[in-house]
């Protein structure tokens, strides 16, 4: 049976997240559904990341399994005529092994959070950013940022609901840049908690805008408790950019 990867692109404002759920709309539905009406299968898309309702991404990665076999041309361009008018696009798509998994398989995954610190609200970017009305110190913020990088315990930017085995993770990156009015976080690691990018995020901010020091953070995650955590920042600035494989 041949295995397909596809590599997507969306706006997560109208979904439920990307996992299915009866409560709305999600992307990975919009994919199945689209999948289902090239091929008549019902198939089940895997995903690398179950990103949140309200998440976006530029490079989530895939994979499904149907009994036909198409160019992988056509399940890209059948595939983006199907999920139309949904904010979804198959950038790419490829037949892969049957050894890929779309999840398991990731070495690395990368986030970005996007910040625009402005008085005047969001236009262009409403829903795609956190607005912050006032100005926050970006420098703070990545010095700040540097403390969480490394094998850490990070039960205080883990989400209460969150399903993985251990809080334990080796974060790779955390880089705070500013692009003019807009700050974005970059943060890489094999595996991320649930929360865990918007967590840190929120905590950086109270950094930025002077409210904690930048050995706060530290502090927050030696305690190891939720409670010890800055406000979870919203949905709409976070982006899956990026997932590697071997």
């Amino acid at each position: 049976m041949p295995r397909y990867r596809l590599t997507l692109e969306y706006d997560g404002a109208p979904f439920v997240g990307w996992q299915r759920q009866e409560n709305g709309p999600s992307v990975q539905g919009a994919v199945e559904e689209a999948i289902f009406k090239l091929s008549g299968e019902r198939v089940t898309v895997t995903g690398a990341g179950r990103t949140d309702a309200g998440v976006h991404a530029l490079g989530q990665v895939a994979h499904f399994d149907i009994e036909k076999t198409f160019p992988a041309e056509t399940i890209r361009d059948a595939l983006n005529a199907h999920l139309r008018p949904a904010p979804v696009a198959v950038l790419d798509a490829a037949l892969v092994d049957v050894e890929f998994h779309a999840r398991f398989s990731a070495v690395a995954r990368h986030y970005e959070y996007r910040i625009v610190d402005r008085r005047a609200p969001l236009v262009l970017d409403r829903g795609r950013a956190w607005h912050v009305a006032h100005a926050l110190d970006a420098g703070a913020m990545d010095a700040a940022a540097r403390t969480l990088v490394g094998h850490h315990d990070f039960t205080t930017f883990r989400a209460a609901e969150c399903q993985a085995k251990s809080p334990l993770k080796t974060l790779d990156r955390l880089d705070v840049m500013r692009h003019g009015e807009t700050i974005v976080i970059a943060a890489s690691a094999r595996s991320f908690l649930h929360h865990q990018v918007r967590s840190m995020a929120g905590s950086l901010k109270r950094v930025g805008e002077g409210a904690w020091k930048i050995a706060d953070i530290g502090r927050a995650l030696k305690a190891r408790d939720r409670a010890a955590c800055g406000p979870v920042a919203p949905p709409d600035g976070l982006y899956l950019v990026r997932v590697d494989y071997a």
